[in-house]
């Protein structure tokens, strides 16, 4: 099973068309909702391109240069779905996803693959001027199929994050789960970084694996928050 199966299964079997990430960016005023079948038409589609124009298969290693973000959430499911091997370092990597503020430092790291930069934007703008070469995700991922199915089987032992297996990320984040106390139905609202290796696996792994809701709020406004806990029917902050 691959990893992106198995967090986003809980959510799917359970109440798929209920809010799955809720994200909200306070500096431009941004709500986006997305369902449990919304993130994963999204998974699906930029996993099509993953595989379809970048060739990311299982152990491909892949790095991310991007925000916390309900797009950065669907193309690490997309990479894990493919079987791609997400890297901390991008100058290991084969391919790397970027923002648009950081496509200079991601041609600089010279990924043998090549570079996919994000716009980020709400109504799916693509970003202007690219350098050559450099994929477009905005303009591509709209054409792909609203379906994924993986080519060959991801084995458990199949490296997922940072070196660790799917079995062993999947492990993880099921224990940081329990220990955070999340389990199925409940909401969450987080300001983490998925940046670092923690921020990542508590901020949306764990959130995920255990059957949660998240509420990931961008440039935080601390006054807007409690409200935002109150509205959204968050019951546990991270």
């Amino acid at each position: 099973m691959t990893l992106t199966a198995a967090v986003l299964g809980p959510a799917l079997v359970g109440d798929p068309a209920r809010p799955l990430i809720t994200y909200y960016d306070d500096a431009t005023g941004e709500r986006i909702e997305l369902s449990a079948v919304t993130t994963a038409n999204w998974a699906a589609k930029a996993a099509n391109l993953l595989r379809d124009e970048c060739d990311v298969e299982p152990g491909t290693p892949v790095a991310l240069l991007l925000p916390a973000h309900w797009q950065t959430a669907a193309v690490l499911l997309a990479v894990w779905w493919c079987g791609g091997h997400v890297v901390t370092d991008p100058a290991d990597a084969e391919w790397v996803l970027c923002d648009g503020d950081r496509v200079d430092l991601a041609l600089a790291m010279a990924p043998p693959g090549g570079v996919v930069a994000l716009s980020l934007d709400a109504f799916g703008r693509g970003l202007p001027g690219l350098p050559a070469g450099v994929i477009d995700f905005a303009t591509e991922v709209r054409v792909q199929g609203d379906d994924f199915v993986p080519w060959e089987p991801v084995e458990d032992d199949a490296p997922a994050l940072a070196g660790g297996t799917v079995a062993e990320v999947l492990a993880d984040a099921r224990r940081r789960a329990a220990e955070l106390g999340l389990s199925t139905g409940d909401r969450v609202l987080s300001t983490m970084d998925w940046s670092t290796l923690d921020g990542l696996g508590d901020g949306l792994l764990a959130v995920l694996a255990a059957g949660a809701s998240l509420v990931q709020c961008r440039n935080a406004d601390s006054a807007k928050l409690d409200h935002r806990m109150e509205t959204e029917r968050c019951t546990t902050r991270l």
